[in-house]
C-alpha cells in the first residue's frame, strides 16, 4: 500500500473469514504497515454486526493505538438463517429479508459510524467494504437474489453518503465498495466449484492493489479486485 503513509496502521473487520484472514496476512507481509488490528466475532475484543455496543468496544480498542490509515470491512452474508438467496418473489420472507439488511447494510453502517472518526485527518486514508457486483442496480441483468442484491445496494448508498460527509474533514480520504471476485469460501461453495474460484490470497492481493490505485475524489468508488469500475 504505497499510497498510504509509511508505518500506516490498518484494521480488518471480519478478520476470521476467508477473505478477511487473507487481507490480514497480506497486510502483515507489507513492510510499510506498522500494525494490523484484526477484529471478528471471536477476537478479543470481538464484535457482532447486530450489537452496536460490541462494535463501539472494538473501535475504542483501535483508537487506543492511534489514528488509522486503512479500515477494511470484510463482513457480509449470502446465506441467512440457513437459507440461500431468493430466486423469485414468492420466496421472500420478511424476517430473513430484515436479517439480510441487518448483516449486510445496518451492521456495516455501524462500522462506518464508529471507525470513520478514527481515520487520520492529515494523511491519505482508506475505508473499504466488501460489496458485490450483484449489488449494482444498473448491472442487474438476471434478477433474483433479492435480499442479497438489495442489502448490498443499501450498503453502497450508506458508504457513498459517508464518503461525502468524511470528505469535508478528510479531503485525502478514499472510500471504496469492493467486489472481491468469486472466491473459494463457504459463501461461494454452493454456487461455484473451487477450481473455478479465486483463492482468498489472490482476491486480497487484487483488492489491495485496486485500493492503492485510487485517487481521492470526495466520493466513494465501486471497483472490482482487478481495479475495474462497476456502475452503481
Amino acid at each position: 500500500m504505497n499510497r498510504l503513509p509509511e508505518a500506516y496502521r490498518a484494521v480488518v473487520l471480519g478478520a476470521s473469514g476467508a477473505i478477511g484472514s487473507a487481507l490480514v496476512a497480506a497486510l502483515q507481509a507489507d513492510a510499510r504497515c506498522a500494525q494490523v488490528l484484526a477484529y471478528s466475532r471471536g477476537s478479543h475484543p470481538g464484535f457482532d454486526l447486530e450489537d452496536e455496543a460490541s462494535i463501539a468496544l472494538c473501535a475504542a480498542h483501535a483508537a487506543s493505538h492511534g489514528p488509522l490509515h486503512l479500515v477494511l470491512d470484510a463482513t457480509g452474508a449470502l446465506h441467512i438463517d440457513g437459507h440461500g438467496p431468493e430466486k423469485r418473489l414468492g420466496a421472500l420472507d420478511p424476517q430473513r429479508l430484515a436479517r439480510a439488511f441487518a448483516v449486510n447494510a445496518i451492521g456495516p453502517a455501524m462500522l462506518l459510524k464508529h471507525f470513520v472518526p478514527l481515520l487520520a485527518l492529515d494523511a491519505p486514508v482508506v475505508f473499504a467494504t466488501l460489496s458485490a457486483r450483484v449489488g449494482s442496480i444498473e448491472d442487474n441483468r438476471t434478477g433474483g437474489w433479492y435480499g442479497y442484491r438489495a442489502s448490498k445496494a443499501a450498503l453502497n448508498m450508506l458508504l457513498q453518503t459517508a464518503a461525502i460527509e468524511a470528505a469535508r474533514t478528510r479531503p485525502l480520504a478514499m472510500f471504496a465498495a469492493l467486489q472481491p471476485g468469486t472466491v473459494a469460501s463457504k459463501l461461494s461453495g454452493p454456487f461455484v466449484p473451487v477450481a473455478d474460484a479465486l483463492t482468498p490470497a489472490a482476491s486480497a492481493a487484487g483488492m489491495l492493489a485496486a485500493l492503492d490505485a485510487l485517487q481521492p475524489t470526495g466520493r466513494a468508488q465501486f471497483v472490482d479486485y482487478r481495479g475495474g469500475t462497476i456502475p452503481w
